[in-house]
């Protein structure tokens, strides 16, 4: 085989058995499923022991997407649909590479009727390819390629693909100049000119600083084009000419907006995070306890070295040492990859989807622009985390919408933001709002949806929105409740139960003691009850809330700075790489009596 397709999503066992057979007919091969070669010797030997004048059912393998017959084309174009399908609107295929993976290539003729033939084939599903890589292999008889080709389509049920990137990283570590780099599409002056657009309030034009949650977006056509707003002047515009969308969640790096950095990191759900580290002061301040974080939510993360102008060469390979000796310790288990060229960029994004083990490393400049590309390479082929299956399930629960901002817009009335972590919400959708201080859930209407600051009709599972209320009282609302539908007949609860592994801890952990409860976009004080075992039993003030069992928490303590972390994982204890005191426990939840 000469051609292999790599699919950015998982394949249920039924449905490899079907494309596995196709892909053996036609001559691509997935490579989350390698073809046996003792079934197609059978196969083979079936075959000679035809008559010699009876043609065989399809082209040799060898000229697979050289001139194709018809009946093959159509066959190709449908597999390649199902195949989009599957990766969300996303595929990359190799040229060129057996099913086993030996790099056998392509004449410089079969590889341009190749790229032909897969063009028709991506113009037949209403795609577009983008030539990732192309390289040479070493061959006695004649010069032989092997390409990497993505194709792209935006999926009919949905505007463009959306990825949350969280952008973490010491104070003055130069996250807000990347962001605005990187979506402006012009060049810091070295003051922090590019970043003015992110801030949100005065204070922080005046201290360069973020204090608060912001957000940005980077929008990819279907050809891998970078849009931004040098080439549109509103969102609305980006959103209209992306087949792919990178929504930055900018988090504070300052320690003591340590708390907003959290519920950024519970609430939005990101996709990945970017840990971001200036090369002239390398790892410090917050950054271990925001990679401990990430690592305790099970974000996959990759590290941006920044201002690399401001130091010189010795400097920067000293930094990313250091990196590597963090992500290498127990704790970690990290692989670390620096990425000094587009190879080592497509290489990986595709290894850093596939495993979590693997950190890619980038170093660069927002000043120069040095190896700002490479990253938006990166972005570029950046697969989702979860296929269409894992989305049609969440599609198919109730619909569940955590409230994390409220608005006062007017001509429109009461607006939330927030994500809708279940089920699918339409215009005119009437759900139930709550819990009030009283335990009650209030009836509403969704009158219209925004997202990314543009109106949409359809909000699906994972993905962030404003929804406009209209008259709803504004009052009757606060951060952390939940819209739910009607028929889920939520629980509220006043005290959970908590397996806790207590590692550091400056004082005695004991009745009475109090803290602070992070559960998704819940952020709320607790008192510790009572000891029954190893089980602690924390009990809510009055305010009610309704979190999810089994998700992901955080304890911060109410007397002292020091982080307590919180992650349910099966009952399993987990390791930190903080130095900080870390918790781990697994929820019960109980009705009031």
């Amino acid at each position: 085989m000469d051609v292999q397709v790599a699919n950015n999503c998982s394949i249920t066992s039924a449905a490899k058995a079907s494309i596995a057979q196709n892909a053996a007919e036609c001559g691509i091969a997935n490579t989350a499923k390698k073809k046996s070669r003792s079934r197609r010797g059978r196969r083979g030997k079936r075959r000679r022991g035809k008559k010699a004048n009876e043609p065989p059912p399809f082209l040799p393998p060898e000229l697979k997407l050289v001139n194709p017959t018809q009946y093959r084309f159509e066959h190709l174009a449908t597999q390649l649909k199902w195949r989009l399908q599957e990766g969300r609107g996303e595929a990359v295929y190799q040229i060129g590479v057996e099913d086993n993976g030996l790099l056998v290539g392509l004449t410089e003729e079969d590889m341009k009727a190749s790229l032909k033939t897969l063009r028709r084939m991506a113009e037949k599903v209403g795609a577009d390819i983008t030539l990732l890589r192309e390289r040479e292999v070493d061959c006695d008889r004649a010069r032989r390629k092997i390409a990497e080709v993505l194709v792209r389509k935006v999926p009919d049920d949905q505007q463009f693909l959306d990825l949350r990137v969280a952008v973490l990283g010491n104070v003055d570590s130069g996250k807000s100049t990347l962001l605005g780099v990187l979506t402006q599409g012009e060049l810091d002056n070295g003051r922090g000119r590019a970043r003015l657009n992110l801030f949100r309030h005065l204070h922080e034009i005046q201290t360069g600083r973020t204090s608060s949650i912001s957000f940005e977006i980077l929008g990819f056509n279907s050809k891998g084009e970078v849009v931004n707003y040098s080439d549109s002047r509103t969102a609305e515009e980006i959103c209209e000419s992306s087949s792919k969308m990178i929504t930055f969640i900018d988090l504070a790096g300052h320690y003591k907006y340590l708390k907003t950095t959290i519920f950024g990191l519970t609430s939005y759900c990101p996709d990945f995070a970017m840990l971001v580290v200036g090369a002239n002061t390398g790892i410090a301040g917050t950054t271990r306890e925001h990679l401990g974080l990430a690592m305790a939510l099970k974000v996959p993360i990759f590290i941006v070295v920044s201002k690399v102008d401001l130091c010189g060469k010795s400097t920067v390979e000293k930094t990313v040492r250091q990196l590597e000796r963090v992500l290498k310790q127990p704790g970690c288990n990290k692989v670390p990859m620096v990425v000094s060229n587009p190879d080592d960029a497509v290489t990986a994004a595709q290894q850093f989807a596939q495993s979590s083990s693997v950190t890619p490393i980038f170093t660069l400049s927002s000043v120069s622009g040095e190896n700002l590309d490479l990253l938006k390479v990166f972005f570029n082929i950046l697969p989702p985390l979860s296929n269409s299956k894992e989305q049609e399930e969440l599609m198919q629960q109730l619909t569940e919408f955590q409230v994390d901002e409220i608005y006062s817009v007017p001509d429109v009335g009461t607006v939330v933001g927030g994500t809708l972590y279940s089920g699918v919400c339409r215009e005119g959708d009437r759900l139930v709002v709550g819990p009030t201080d009283d335990g009650r859930f209030l009836r509403l209407k969704v009158c219209s949806i925004h997202r990314n600051r543009s109106g949409c009709r359809v909000l699906r599972a994972g993905q962030a929105a404003t929804l406009a209320l209209g008259n709803f009282d504004r009052s009757l609302l606060r951060k952390g409740m939940v819209m739910v539908s009607p028929k889920m007949n939520p629980t509220i609860c006043w005290q959970f139960e908590a397996a806790i592994v207590l590692l550091f801890h400056a004082k005695t952990f004991r009745r009475g003691f109090q803290v602070t409860v992070h559960v998704g976009n819940v952020r709320q004080t607790a008192t510790v009850e009572c000891l029954l075992g190893k089980v602690w039993i924390f009990k809510l003030p009055d305010i009610n809330q309704v979190p999810s069992p089994g998700s992901s928490q955080f304890l911060n303590q109410v007397f002292t700075k020091e982080l307590d972390l919180l992650s349910s994982v099966e009952h399993n204890v987990l390791r930190s790489v903080t130095k900080n005191k870390v918790l781990y426990c697994h929820l019960w939840f109980h009705e009031e009596p």
